[in-house]
Parts: structure tokens; sequence; C-alpha cells
């Protein structure tokens, strides 16, 4: 019997996939536990339209997060804190305060985990921080530390 898993059954398949099963193990295990449905012209072509919204979208989505790079690419921004001798900081510029940053100047939502710095920022004057939005979309921001 032909069934197109609901969710992933370890060993089985994933959610999803139209597969061949027993149709015992479908009518007694995969269908009352709403594993799985019976694979139905009806539910297939539903399946082929759950796809394409799907991928729709994700291109959506990938168009938005390669807008918001080019924006992130211009924008150069200009965080104060208080500096010692040498221009060591006092404390340090993390990537949550790059992030609050960002929303509360320019309105862009960046997760903090999204924002690749390696260490804190722990001297006055531009660093290039890398931005990864999506897999295949990464930014450079422009941060420059000031004294204050």
């Amino acid at each position: 019997m032909k069934v197109i898993f609901q969710q992933d059954v370890k060993g089985k398949g994933k959610k999803g996939e139209v597969k061949e099963v027993a149709e015992g193990y479908a009518r007694n295990y995969l269908f009352p536990r709403g594993l799985a449905i019976q694979a139905s012209q009806g539910n297939l072509n539903a399946l082929k339209d759950k796809k394409r919204r799907e991928e729709k979208q994700k291109k959506e989505e990938l168009a938005r997060l390669r807008e918001l790079a080019e924006k992130l690419e211009k924008t150069e921004i200009t965080l104060r804190t208080k500096a010692g001798e040498g221009g060591r900081l006092f404390g340090s510029v993390t990537s949550k305060q790059i992030s609050q940053y960002l929303k509360k100047e320019y309105g862009y939502r960046v997760d903090k985990k999204k924002i690749q710095l390696d260490e804190p920022i722990r001297t006055l004057g531009v660093t290039k921080v890398p931005v990864k939005l999506h897999p295949e979309v990464t930014a450079t921001l422009s941060v420059q530390v000031l004294e204050e």
C-alpha cells in the first residue's frame, strides 16, 4: 500500500515522502497514530501543492535576505564606548550589542547568532564583521567603535 508520511518514521520514511509499506502496518500502526495517510490522487495533489508553496516561500525568503545583505553591506554602524589608554576598551562590543543597534537604529532584525564575531571587539577603530543570514547569503558589516 502506498502512503504519504506526515511525520518522520525511523527506518521507514521522512515527512512528505511517498513509499510502499505493508497494508497491515499502514492500517494498524501508521494511520491510527497520524504518522501517514493513504496516497490517493487527491492527497498526492495536495502534497504537490504544499511542496510548491514551500518552494515559493523559500525563494521569497532568500530574495528578502539578499536584499537585507545589500543594505547591511552599505551600512556602517558607530558604537561609542569607554576606552582606556592605547585604544583598549573597558569591556567589549559583542554581537548582541551590534544586533540591538541594528534593530534600534535601522529596524533590521538580525539575530545575534548570525553575526559571526570570533571574539568580542576590544579595540577602537573599524572592524569588518561577517553576518551569515542564510547558508547562501553572507554580508560584511562595518562596525566603527569610538571613544565615548
